[in-house]
């Protein structure tokens, strides 16, 4: 069983904490709901209005990239006459830098991390979410049979909730600045 409780930190943020009942049964007050993953946790991240103003920077940066995905896309498939799935690989790999450099800078403020960290968990998280929009952007153009630069568009936005949280969460979270 656990209780919870919201106290106020010595920076005058409120967060909330736990009593945690361990396999002995004793009662332990020292775990943090931001030490737990579980939903608890989301709801408290979803009321931080910091949180929000990330998503806004994050959405404008990848509003900037997702731009200069579909112009690298609609040249390397319209113009050299490369296949869907080439083109998109090849415009994520231009949108990626672009976005990893304003991200670490503006979005989450992580300067002080070790760039090349943040540059590796930043280009896995990517990855995963190309992967992820790679295969919407086939399912798409074979099965629906959609436009190849309609689908990228939906294909990009599909994947952006996956890119935000982890970007956040561990790419430029505080384990990779060493925090």
């Amino acid at each position: 069983m656990s209780d919870s409780a919201s106290v106020r930190n010595p920076s005058g943020a409120v967060s909330d904490s736990a009593s945690v009942r361990n396999p002995s049964g004793d009662v332990s007050d020292s775990a943090s709901v931001a030490e737990r993953p579980g939903p608890r946790r989301v709801r408290a991240g979803l009321r931080r209005r910091h949180n929000w103003v990330q998503l806004l920077k994050f959405c404008a940066v990848g509003g900037s990239g997702y731009a200069i995905n579909l112009a690298v896309f609609a040249l390397t498939f319209g113009l050299a006459g490369l296949h869907h799935l080439v083109a998109a690989t090849a415009a994520f790999a231009v949108a990626v830098t672009n976005n990893f450099w304003w991200n670490r800078h503006w979005t989450f403020g992580a300067r002080d991390g070790h760039a090349g960290f943040q540059a590796a968990r930043f280009l896995g998280v990517s990855t995963g979410a190309f992967l992820l929009a790679a295969a919407v952007l086939e399912v798409l153009v074979t099965v629906l049979g959609l436009p190849e630069i309609a689908a990228q568009a939906i294909s990009i936005a599909a994947a952006t909730p996956l890119n935000f949280v982890g970007n956040k969460m561990w790419s430029f979270g505080t384990a990779s600045r060493g925090l």
